[in-house]
């Protein structure tokens, strides 16, 4: 019932944000887009405790079946996607690479995705994929000479090392850092990239993401096992009856 109502909550966040932006942002970056995601992970979670919830209060089989498979399922998936990851972590890395290079390309289409890039980049203290370079990928920020942006060979100010004391933040802060090496632009921006920033990261939160991992795991397998318990308590209850009815259309009972 609880994780019903969030589902319920998440998808009404996720319709809310999708509607309060522009037409044209709408069709931007649907695949990295934060509001989508969170109205898909809603339905779907929505369906499922549908299922475990009305099933047992109907005591429906079908139904509780239904959550119990649908429940193993979500559960072998993330269990073989962190084997996954684990096994081919190379992979891995080049496919989170990807995203935050197609995150970056869409930058300034998508007002949610900006706000987490930026919120991701403060975090790690870092700047692009890669490297700061990388925001040259954006047609914002791209440092080509044809390029009429007055963001151009820029990146976000994000990028840039925090100032003591400042009252205001100066979003220009990394105006032409790209057309800077290494050594010049780093007293002005992080120039690490975010990849081996938040590879970093996980390998000193092993212990913490494990018990994400395992906090996910526990409520999943204690509803598989508990709808299987109330299943064959719904069986035994139905051959009961049926035993009772049989021996009362017994003349001899």
């Amino acid at each position: 019932m609880l994780f019903w109502v969030i589902s319920m909550v998440m998808v009404a966040v996720g319709v809310y944000a999708r509607l309060m932006k522009h037409a044209e942002a709408a069709l931007a970056c649907l695949a990295v887009d934060p509001a989508i995601l969170l109205v898909v992970v809603g339905v779907l979670m929505f369906l499922l405790t549908f299922c475990g919830c009305i099933g047992s209060l109907r005591e429906n089989i079908c139904l509780l079946q239904t959550f119990s498979l649908c429940l193993t399922a979500v559960f072998l998936l993330q269990l073989a996607a962190g084997i996954l990851g684990f096994v081919f972590s190379d992979k891995a890395r080049g496919k989170v690479s990807e995203i935050i290079n197609n995150a970056i390309v869409h930058y300034r289409d998508d007002l949610d995705l900006q706000n987490l890039i930026d919120f991701g980049q403060k975090k790690f203290s870092c700047c692009g994929g890669i490297s700061y370079k990388d925001w040259s990928q954006n047609m914002y920020f791209n440092c080509s000479e044809d390029n009429p942006s007055r963001e151009r060979c820029s990146v976000p100010y994000s990028c840039c090392l925090p100032t003591p004391d400042q009252a205001v933040i100066n979003t220009m802060c990394g105006q032409g850092m790209q057309a800077f090496d290494y050594l010049e632009a780093s007293k002005v921006i992080y120039t690490n990239g975010c990849i081996d920033k938040l590879v970093n990261w996980i390998h000193s939160n092993l212990f913490l993401l494990g018990g994400v991992a395992l906090g996910l795991a526990i409520p999943q397998l204690v509803g598989i096992l508990l709808s299987q318990i109330l299943v064959n308590q719904i069986k035994d209850q139905i051959k009961l009856q049926l035993y009772n009815q049989q021996h009362r259309a017994d003349p001899w009972y």
